[in-house]
C-alpha cells in the first residue's frame, strides 16, 4: 500500500447563478515586474480564482470569471505587486 495522499485542489466552477466575475466593482491588477513569484495570492484567495502558470515571466494569473474582487489578493502581498483598480 502507498503511504503518498493527494490532497483535493478547489477549483472555481461554474454555479447555479453562473460565473461570478460579475459581482465585482473592483478587480486585481498585477504588475508582473514586482512579482516575487511568492504564491501568497494564490494560497489566499477565498475563490481559487488565481492560478499559477508555469510562465516565470506571467507567474500568476487572475480568472475574471470568478473573481469578485474582495482584494485579499491584494492585501496579502508583500511587495504590493497587486492593486485594485475601479471596473
Amino acid at each position: 500500500m502507498s503511504s503518498t495522499h493527494k490532497l483535493p485542489i478547489s477549483r472555481p466552477a461554474i454555479g447555479v447563478v453562473g460565473k461570478t466575475g460579475y459581482w465585482r466593482l473592483k478587480r486585481p491588477e498585477v504588475n508582473y515586474v514586482k512579482c516575487i513569484k511568492c504564491g501568497i495570492c494564490w494560497l489566499y484567495c477565498p475563490d481559487s480564482s488565481i492560478n499559477i502558470l508555469g510562465d516565470p515571466s506571467k507567474y500568476v494569473e487572475v480568472d475574471y470569471n470568478y473573481c469578485k474582487g474582495c482584494g485579499i489578493c491584494s492585501n496579502v502581498c508583500p511587495v504590493k505587486a497587486i492593486t485594485m483598480t475601479e471596473e
